[in-house]
């Protein structure tokens, strides 16, 4: 084997093998993760917004969808943003033609932001295609074959969560750390 041909499949030095390696499942996932990046980009491009106001939308849709009213403060807390940051989305997403403010059904000092129609048919134009294609894939796997992906896609959850928390965890000793020298001086 040469040296190229080396490294195809694990894009470092491990040999190759005959099953699929767990630098294989690694790098087949990065793969995955580059691919829905760019797919993210090429969704921002074609709607006209960034990833704050994807995110914000695609969670307007999916609460319209279960039935449930969306003040801004809900934005607020599921992009865990703050509320001036929320009101300058809200705004965008209106400028955008995406969302709009409403008047709160039982609230009358309270508004709702809801997704435009329009909005609902550009996301269901632009990714429909490809969902149908993914849950077309998902639907081809066994019971048995769904367990595992789901425990694996949820332990790789799990082990980036936690990293997340660990990097939180040193951030907040580093601070009080700083925080006890600068006032000890």
């Amino acid at each position: 084997m040469d040296s190229s041909e080396e490294f195809t499949r694990s894009g470092y030095w491990y040999p190759e093998s005959a099953t699929a390696s767990t630098v294989d499942v690694l790098n087949m996932l990065r793969r995955y993760r580059g691919a829905e990046t760019a797919m993210r980009a090429r969704t921002r491009v074609t709607m006209g917004m960034n990833e704050t106001d994807l995110i914000a939308l695609r969670f307007l849709l999916r609460e319209k969808g279960a039935g449930r009213i969306v003040r801004p403060v809900d934005i607020a807390r599921a992009l865990d943003i703050s509320t001036a940051s929320t009101t300058t989305l809200i705004d965008r997403l209106e400028k955008g033609g995406h969302a709009r403010r409403e008047p709160h059904p039982t609230d009358r000092r309270a508004g709702v932001v809801v997704p435009t129609v329009s909005s609902d048919d550009e996301v269901r134009a632009t990714l429909g295609a490809m969902h149908r294609r993914m849950l077309s894939l998902v639907d081809e796997l066994s019971a048995e074959e769904r367990a595992v992906v789901t425990r694996f896609l949820a332990g790789m959850t799990s082990a980036i969560e936690e990293a997340s928390d660990l990097d939180q965890e040193l951030r907040d000793v580093i601070r009080s750390h700083e925080e006890s020298e600068s006032s000890g001086d």
